[in-house]
């Protein structure tokens, strides 16, 4: 029923942003992904936007981009995950990193986020196989070899963040082995 809000941001609360457009005021739940890019209040704002209507409240959540709405989408389809939970996956992991997990069946990465367990985890896995990972490819993903990505899941594996592998692993040369590449990334990652 809504799609966007354009206007001027009037107050920012974690999780929550009120946007004034020509003197209403919307109160719109965002992840933490765009919240973290919206300007300061008082400036313009834009935000695409997925109306949720229910017996007890009507609410609108918004998106910075339009892949964020649509990974949002995808999560509500899932019997037991509601809004809450698919904007707690957004928070804590980019949609980026979202189909990376799916598209290499990796529920660890899921359950890192707060409020999925792994049964949950397993169940968003099976549920957006070749529906999320698929639709983002490996554009989204930055095309990784086979090498690439085991070195990924080896500096996962010994604890670093999503982040962390993921910075140490564009340093290191497209053509380099396993072995070889886990020992870059762990000298890049000691500095």
């Amino acid at each position: 029923m809504i799609g966007k809000l354009t206007g001027t941001l009037a107050d920012k609360n974690p999780p929550q942003v009120l946007v004034d457009c020509h003197g209403v005021g919307y109160e719109v739940d965002v992840p933490m992904s765009t919240f973290y890019h919206l300007p300061g209040v008082g400036e313009p704002v834009s935000l695409l936007t997925h109306f949720v209507v229910r017996e007890d409240a009507q609410i609108l959540y918004g998106f910075a981009t339009a892949g964020e709405r649509e990974a949002f989408r995808q999560l509500i389809r899932i019997s037991g995950v509601g809004p809450r939970t698919a904007l707690s996956v957004l928070s804590g992991m980019s949609v980026a990193e979202i189909a990376q997990a799916v598209t290499a069946q990796d529920a660890g990465r899921l359950v890192k986020v707060p409020g999925i367990g792994k049964k949950t985890a397993e169940r968003l896995l099976l549920e957006l196989k070749g529906k999320l990972g698929a639709d983002l490819g490996p554009q989204a993903l930055g095309a990784r070899s086979d090498s690439q990505g085991d070195i990924l899941q080896a500096l996962l594996a010994l604890g670093y963040s999503d982040r962390e592998a993921s910075a140490a692993l564009k340093a290191l040369p497209a053509d380099i082995g396993v072995s070889e590449g886990i020992k870059a990334a762990l000298k890049s990652l000691a500095k």
